[in-house]
């Protein structure tokens, strides 16, 4: 039996993700492959660099430390310049690359200690791309480079931008690297906001992550029969803006509850009366 973890995008949403690594990692669930999207890229390069107890605690202190001026460092004339048509994005990479340089354990993604694939998208053909080998920081900046905020990566004489334009979960990766069980881990969106987004980047991750979890809805519906796949609950409900990082220690620890909640109450594991998968669907809270 094959495991895969398919870990999605949703910025700093991406914290949930951490509470439910240390659920499974309390319940003997480990991964033989990795398949990362976006945020979900930097998650699962950081996991693949050390899977046990210090890992996912050095994981937990990444986000609790984080700022969105540390990964959207705020740049005025690169700014002015996308604006203007003159660049091609308005934010520039280099907090995301200090970021990933500073913490991962690896230089090239075939050298990851747990196989690591990451999902980005050719903007010129709007295909999505694996990358499964070549320099890491490359590969996983092209994953988490939002169109239009961060620039494009060349790699092998394709520009590339965030997996979650086309495949914001990707199980179909999942399943074409052999794996037999495909674990989800869905940051979910926003359902419960009490006021808009704050600023044009709030504005566009909260859309963004609305349209790219109905995606993921239709993907768990398409694959949940032909293989074994399990999708834990994406918080409901969340209140917390995609582009606000200030929440961490919050979402990691909802996520971690919740998630123990349901592998221990679901029998089998991994199915229950009550679909994840629903959650992922549009909907609101009075």
């Amino acid at each position: 039996m094959t495991t895969a973890f398919v870990l999605s995008g949703g910025a700093s949403l991406g914290a949930v993700q951490v509470g439910m690594l240390e659920a499974l990692w309390e319940r003997d669930v480990r991964p033989d492959l990795i398949v990362g999207t976006s945020v979900g890229a930097l998650n699962g390069a950081w996991l693949a660099g050390g899977y046990d107890a210090q890992g996912l605690a050095r994981l937990a202190g990444i986000w609790r430390g984080l700022r969105r001026s540390r990964v959207f460092r705020p740049a005025p004339l690169t700014g002015l310049g996308g604006f203007l048509g003159l660049r091609d994005h308005l934010v520039s990479d280099r907090g995301l690359r200090a970021l990933i340089r500073n913490h991962l354990a690896f230089d090239r993604l075939e050298d990851a200690p747990i196989p690591l694939h990451v999902i980005a998208v050719d903007i010129l053909e709007g295909a999505d791309v694996r990358l499964s080998q070549g320099p890491a920081e490359d590969a996983i900046v092209a994953s988490a480079s939002i169109p239009g905020l961060l620039p494009p990566v060349r790699i092998d004489g394709r520009s590339l931008v965030d997996g979650g334009v086309v495949d914001n979960s990707p199980i179909a990766h999942a399943v074409e690297l052999g794996a037999d069980r495909v674990w989800v881990l869905p940051t979910g969106y926003p359902c419960s906001l009490d006021v808009l987004p704050r600023g044009a980047l709030g504005m566009a991750l909260a859309g963004a992550t609305l349209a790219i979890n109905q995606r993921l809805a239709l993907d768990v519906e398409r694959y949940s029969s032909r293989v074994d796949l399990r999708v834990l609950p994406p918080l409901c409900p969340l209140g917390t803006s995609p582009a606000d990082f200030r929440h961490a220690d919050d979402l990691i620890t909802r996520g971690r509850a919740e998630s123990a909640r349901w592998l221990d109450e679901t029998h089998p594991p991994g199915h229950s009366e009550s679909d994840p998968a629903e959650l992922l669907a549009p909907h609101g809270h009075s």
